[in-house]
Parts: structure tokens; C-alpha cells; sequence
């Protein structure tokens, strides 16, 4: 396998190097925008540094530019030839299946021992891998000698710097993204949320044009669907026979229990034999580069040498414990202060509800649940935007790091913000029928809100601009494609999706709701579902008809958040147990001694724990035939390395055998002759 590695490479260059920029069918994958008034030498220079050959540092891509109303071309098309995306996919590390139904890194030496490869065949990579490709490219092109950006003095730039990076930074470039196939996200939508149907997603087909990830995202949301249906179901009559019985919530709790530890487990599975078939398991993780806001000194990375921006860790520390830390605990504090008058609110209602016993006074009831849920939301969005200011301040040079900062901000927050005031009715008031009025209350107003703001609201303004951007595109005079025009002008203005963040967020407080207090409000299983139902189709013509086209991003799980959802499922066993532990029924069992009472309830929280542990480590993340496709995988590499070492000795033995015959040779030659003989020589 390595000695076809390195074949493989050694044809790479070659193909490079014949590889020619010219397509006689052009076909646009991404649009690059850059700033109006951008100067014309930035433009030549930049365009210039895309075609450019690989071996001069250039991307070695096809680009076009597209007529503007005042025909200014600060917008661009970009594209690449068949073989320069198939040289692409074995840069990037693509994974394809072969003719063996094996699953193995693509490389061009190789390319026709993978099943549905043919040289005229331009589908054998799909929309998205093809647009990750150039957006790769495009993030690789990187300074050679140059100073600055071409025109603009205070764009520095250092050999290894990232262009595209630079360009961002200083304004020139206003925006990169992949355009929309209209025949093919047509086909997609039809299948997709055309037709209001029951059954799965096109998950397949979702992952060819937007990537694994967003696939992964619509896969985890039907999956997490169907799973909270046996919740539903088995809720459904404990709501309506066993409202105010406990006794009959402690087998409801502790199915649920085993439930949310199933699922997890499962998904795992599921998860696998997914990425698996679409080859993002088995793709290796590149060295990761600095993030785009990463600043600092500029230095050299001893890891790789290369020169880059360098920030002390010392300082970034500084920044999260003494400025991030105390900031986020001053919101959680202005959280529980907003709580504290969403009770007093509460007292009001119930006051007031005492003196007049009438229907408005019944309905008045249920104020102040809808104002705090509402109060909840901003609250959260609010955050949302000052968590990304300061751990985009705090400097991180990897974006995972980035990313992982920030969700741990975001987590702790809403966590808090949404749940705290279920905790205090339920551990410090113990008034049961407030905690199931509050219950329902946040989960539906929640629900609504989410449906509206992230849905709803966009698609009528994505509506409102469509129509004027028709009537303005009309009105341009220009020799490109008027379908073209309209197209990239028409989504170049659409708002941008800034990824699954939002969405899984969503769903992990939905799975809070559900999970954390299920033997008070068992009907939160039934919303739930109803709701992920309606969001299935809203979030698939948010994708479709809302937002831009993302890059694809290959990935091989949900990330942090199965971690987050196992937490969670973690802390309803505590919290489930507690709650069975304060009803009436089961204090009557334990008339004289409270501490009893406590002992057991730890003991059965402590053996719940255990259950869900072991559940966890015998239920496999892989399932079995995909464990052995790996090993055996990993076989096959050991091999060839082997056979590429005893190539490589054999070789070398090869090479000092002739060393020695040559070097007898000499030294025979040497004692045969006379002193006369050694001058003439």
C-alpha cells in the first residue's frame, strides 16, 4: 500500500504537470466575491494566483468573471477540469469504494479499481466533494515572495501565509461559496420535503450535495424522532390514568432511563455504518492550521517549521480565567436574578387567580411561564453573540479549540438558563403541579419561538428579496447567462448558515425537557416529536430555499455533542430519582427514619448509573462486520509496509553489492599495474 502511496505520488506529479487549465465546458462550482471597488492590479494578481500551475504556487483552477450592473467584475466563477478534481480528491484524502466493496483512500495511479470510476464519467465525485476540493484549494494558496497584497500596502503578507485568509481580514474579500445545482437541488427537494410522506430522508442524497455533516445532522434529528416515539406512546396513558400516582412514574423513570442510554449507544452504530459507507470513517485528519482570526507575532511553528502568527499560551489563559470566567458567571448570575422574578411573577398570577377565580384569571396563570420562556430566548441569542466575542478574543489558533471553547460557554449557559428555574420549583418549592405547568410551558413557547425565528421569519424575507432582485436583474445589461446572473446574484445576498451549532443545541435542550423530568410531564416525549416532525421539513427548505449553500465538511461523528447528550442523560438519572424519592407514596414508605429514605434513594441512583455504565461498554460503538472491514484494512497496510521495507532493503543490498564488486575491481586493477601504467592513468 505505501509502495503505491508513493507511485501514486510520483504519477501525481506528473499529472500536474500536464494538466491542462483549459475546460471546454466550463462548469461553475463556486462564486468568490470580492469588495466593490477593489483594485484592478488585486484582481489580476489574485485571479492570476488561481490559474496559476501548482509548480508556481497557483491552484490551477478555471475561473470566470461575471458582468455586474455597472460592470465592474468584483465577482468571480470558479470551476477545475475532470482530472484536476480527481488529482483534488487524492490531495484532500477522499475515501471512495472499490470494485471489492472495500472502502479505500482514492488515488489517481489506482483510479479504476474503484467501482463507477470512468474517465468520461463526471459524477463519479459528487456536488459536494467536488466544491470541498476547490474550497480547499483555495484556502491553500499561500504567499511565496510576496511582501503584501498587491495594491494594498497594509495587506502584509510572509511565505506560507494564507491568501485567502488575508484577503478576508483586510475586507478585500467580502465572501466564498458554493453555488446551487438548480436540477439537482430541484430532484432533492422533491424527494426530500416535496411531498408531506411518512418514512426516512434521502439521507444519501442529502449527503451528495451538502456534505456528511449536514447529512449527519437530518440523520441524528429522524433518528432522535423515531426514539422518542416508545416515549410518547408509553406517556400518553400514564397522562391520562395515572396523573398524580407516583407509585406508576417510578417504571416510567426508570424506562426512561435505560431508553436515553440505548439511544446513545445505538447512534453510535448507526453513526458508524453511516460515515462508513460515505468514507468519512476512514478518512485521516490533516494537520490542522491556525484559524483565520488566530493573530499574533509572527514566528516559526517548531512542529512544522513553517513561519506563522505566534500568541503566548500565558496570556490567552489570562484572558479566559480573568476576563472570560468572571464574565460568564456574572451572566449566570443575571440568569438566576431574572429567575427570581419570574417567581414573584408567578405569586402574582396566583394571587390574583385566588381573588377572582374566573377564566381570565385561570388563563392569567399561564403569563408568566409564556413572558419567562420568551425572556429565555432573547436571553440565550444575547448570550450566543457575547460567548463568540470573547472566544474569538481569547485568540485560539485552532479551530477546534475555538469551537470547543465556545460550546462549553454556550452549554453551561443555556443549560442553566433553561432548566434552573425547573430545579428550583422541583428541589427548593417541591410543588409538583408548578413544575408540570412550567414544564410544558417553556417546552412549547420554546418550540414556537424556534420554529418562527429560524424558519418561518427568514423564508418570508428570502421571499420579499427574491422578488426585487428578479426586477433588477432584468434590468441588467450583459453578455452572461441571464439564469446565471440572476442565480449567483439571488444567493450571493442570502443570509449564511453558520452550521449544525444552533440546530444540535436545540435538540439538546429538547432532549433536556424530556429526559431530566419525565415522571412529572410524561406528555414532553409527545411535543417532542410533533415538533422534530415539523422541524424535519422546516430546516429542509431552510437549507434549500433560505440560506447559501455550505461546504461540505467530511466527518465521521456528531462531535462533542454525543458527549453533551450523554452527560445529560447522566444527570436524569439523579434528577429522576430525586423526584420519585420526594412523592408522598414513597415517603409513606419510610415513616420514622428520612435517612433511610436518602440511603435508598442513592442506592437505587447509584445502581441505575451502573446499568446505564455496563449498558454503554456491551453494547459496541462498531458494529461487527465494520470492525472486521478495518482491521483488515489495517492488515493491508502492515503488509505493504512490510513489503515496501523489504523492497527498499533489497535495494539497498542491491546497491552496496555492486559498491563492493566495483571496489575489488579497482583495487585489482591497481596491484596488476606498473608506475608507468598509474601516471598514464
Amino acid at each position: 500500500m505505501e509502495s503505491a502511496a508513493g507511485a501514486s505520488s510520483l504519477k501525481m506529479s506528473e499529472s500536474w504537470s500536464f494538466l491542462d487549465t483549459v475546460e471546454p465546458n466550463f462548469r461553475p462550482l463556486v462564486v468568490i466575491e470580492l469588495a466593490k471597488g477593489t483594485k484592478e492590479e488585486t484582481r489580476e494578481w489574485f485571479t492570476k494566483r488561481i490559474v496559476d500551475k501548482k509548480a508556481n504556487g497557483g491552484a490551477q483552477l478555471l475561473v470566470k468573471p461575471l458582468g455586474t450592473e455597472n460592470g465592474e467584475e468584483n465577482i468571480y466563477l470558479v470551476g477545475a477540469s475532470h482530472l484536476r478534481l480527481l488529482l483534488g480528491a487524492e490531495t484532500v484524502g477522499l475515501v471512495k469504494e472499490c470494485n471489492d466493496n472495500s472502502m479505500r483512500t482514492f488515488t489517481y495511479s489506482s483510479r479504476k479499481t474503484f467501482r463507477g470510476f470512468a474517465d468520461d464519467n463526471h459524477n463519479f465525485l459528487t456536488i459536494a466533494e467536488c466544491q470541498y476540493i476547490i474550497k480547499h484549494e483555495l484556502e491553500n494558496l499561500r504567499a511565496k515572495d510576496e511582501k503584501m497584497i498587491p495594491g494594498y500596502p497594509q495587506a502584509k503578507l510572509y511565505p506560507g501565509k494564507s491568501i485567502v485568509r488575508r484577503l478576508l481580514t483586510n475586507g478585500i474579500l467580502v465572501q466564498i461559496f458554493p453555488l446551487h445545482d438548480r436540477e439537482e437541488l430541484k430532484k432533492l427537494r422533491h424527494s426530500w420535503y416535496g411531498r408531506v410522506k411518512v418514512g426516512y430522508q434521502p439521507l444519501d442524497e442529502i449527503r451528495c450535495y451538502f456534505g456528511e455533516t449536514i447529512a449527519l445532522y437530518f440523520g441524528f434529528l429522524e433518528y432522535f424522532t423515531f426514539a422518542l416515539i416508545p416515549m410518547a406512546v408509553i406517556g400518553i396513558p400514564y397522562y391520562v390514568f395515572a396523573w398524580e400516582d407516583y407509585d406508576k412514574y417510578v417504571m416510567f423513570a426508570t424506562f426512561n432511563l435505560l431508553w436515553s442510554t440505548v439511544i446513545l449507544e445505538v447512534w453510535k452504530r448507526i453513526c458508524t455504518i453511516m460515515t462508513y459507507r460515505w468514507g468519512t470513517l476512514l478518512m485521516k485528519r490533516q494537520f490542522e492550521e491556525p484559524r483565520p482570526g488566530f493573530h499574533g507575532v509572527l514566528g516559526i511553528n517548531p512542529i512544522t517549521g513553517k513561519e506563522e502568527p505566534v500568541y503566548s499560551s500565558i496570556k490567552r489563559q489570562i484572558r479566559i480565567y480573568l476576563v472570560s470566567l468572571p464574565f460568564v458567571c456574572l451572566c449566570l448570575y443575571f440568569s438566576l436574578y431574572v429567575m427570581m422574578i419570574y417567581f414573584d411573577l408567578e405569586q402574582w398570577a396566583l394571587d390574583y387567580h385566588e381573588e377572582n377565580e374566573s377564566t381570565f384569571s385561570s388563563l392569567m396563570l399561564f403569563v408568566p411561564s409564556i413572558i419567562y420562556a420568551v425572556v429565555i430566548e432573547i436571553m440565550n441569542r444575547i448570550y450566543r453573540y457575547a460567548a463568540e466575542f470573547l472566544t474569538s478574543w481569547e485568540n485560539h489558533r485552532l479551530e477546534s479549540s475555538y469551537q470547543n471553547h465556545l460550546i462549553l460557554k454556550v452549554l453551561v449557559f443555556n443549560f442553566l438558563n433553561c432548566f434552573a428555574s425547573l430545579f428550583y420549583i422541583a428541589f427548593v418549592l417541591f410543588d409538583m403541579k408548578l413544575l408540570r405547568q412550567s414544564l410544558a410551558t417553556l417546552l412549547i413557547t420554546s418550540q414556537i419561538i424556534n420554529q418562527f425565528a429560524e424558519s418561518v421569519f427568514p423564508y418570508w424575507l428570502q421571499k420579499r428579496h427574491k422578488k426585487r432582485m428578479k426586477k433588477r436583474v432584468c434590468s441588467m445589461k450583459t453578455d452572461t447567462d441571464l439564469s446565471l446572473v440572476e442565480q449567483v446574484n439571488l444567493e450571493k445576498e442570502m443570509g449564511t448558515y453558520f452550521g449544525t451549532f444552533d440546530d444540535y443545541l436545540e435538540l439538546f435542550l429538547q432532549f433536556g425537557y424530556v429526559s431530566l423530568f419525565s415522571c412529572v410531564y410524561p406528555l414532553a416525549a409527545v411535543f417532542a416529536v410533533l415538533n422534530n416532525i415539523t422541524e424535519i421539513y422546516s430546516d429542509a427548505l431552510k437549507m434549500c430555499r433560505v440560506y447559501k449553500r455550505p461546504f461540505s465538511e467530511p466527518t465521521a461523528n456528531i462531535g462533542v455533542w454525543q458527549l453533551a447528550f450523554e452527560t445529560m442523560s447522566v444527570i436524569s438519572v439523579v434528577t429522576n430519582c430525586i423526584l420519585i424519592g420526594m412523592s408522598p407514596q414513597v415517603n409513606a414508605l419510610f415513616p420514622d427514619s428520612k435517612m433511610d429514605l436518602m440511603l435508598t434513594v442513592a442506592l437505587v441512583e447509584h445502581l441505575l448509573l451502573a446499568i446505564k455504565f455496563i449498558m454503554a461498554f456491551v453494547i459496541p460503538d462498531k458494529p461487527r462486520d465494520i470492525q472486521i472491514k478495518l482491521a483488515k484494512l489495517e492488515f493491508e497496510s502492515l503488509e505493504a509496509l512490510k513489503q515496501q521495507f523489504t523492497l527498499n532493503s533489497s535495494q539497498l543490498l542491491g546497491i552496496l553489492k555492486s559498491l563492493y564488486s566495483e571496489y575489488f575491481e579497482n583495487i585489482h586493477l591497481f596491484t596488476t599495474m606498473s608506475v608507468p601504467q598509474l601516471y598514464t592513468q
